[in-house]
């Protein structure tokens, strides 16, 4: 969070951050995801790559699915929710043959 505010201190135009969540507490990772949003939305670009797919997407204004280092799909947050393959693969969530999550 420290890295965060001295990255914010020079007024960037674009923020990358990796895996800001990882190692945090539950409710801090709430807190960071909700500030990293406040960031975005008060105009800095904001570049995450981050392990807990479903918080990333949530927040996603445009999201990349990469396999072997080639882009394998893209869309926004919530068309990449939306992809069966992607709530398979990294959301956890099972597909029935009956429709999404069912």
């Amino acid at each position: 969070m420290l890295a965060i505010a001295r990255a914010l201190m020079t007024k960037p135009r674009l923020l990358l951050l990796d895996e800001p969540s990882m190692g945090l507490a539950p409710v801090i990772v709430r807190v960071m995801l909700q500030t990293i949003g406040e960031i975005n939305r008060a105009g800095t670009t904001v570049l995450l790559v981050e392990q807990n797919a479903s918080a990333a997407l949530r927040l996603a204004t445009r999201g990349y699915v990469l396999e072997n280092g080639q882009i394998a799909l893209e869309g926004t947050g919530a068309e990449l929710t939306r992809h069966e393959g992607v709530r398979r693969s990294y959301l956890g969530i099972r597909v029935s043959p009956g429709g999404p999550g069912r």
